[in-house]
């Protein structure tokens, strides 16, 4: 029983992505493991981006840099 958990941040990822990614990644591990999409879950854990560290900063803190 695979599970897959996949954490991203919270910068407003549509639901529509979000099932995708849990597509994409069940059929992966369909096709090149052999495991059942029956058995297989996949879950998506969204960080807050001031939670969410890179270079010492936050993400939040990064994007603003490069923002303005």
């Amino acid at each position: 029983m695979p599970y897959i958990n996949v954490r991203i941040t919270d910068d407003d990822v549509s639901a529509e992505k979000k099932a995708a990614v849990i597509a994409g990644i069940t059929d992966v591990m369909v096709r090149v493991l052999g495991k059942s999409p029956d058995s297989t879950f996949v879950v998506i854990d969204e960080v807050p981006m001031e939670n969410w560290g890179h270079k010492g900063k936050s993400i939040a803190e990064l994007r603003r840099q490069t923002k303005g």
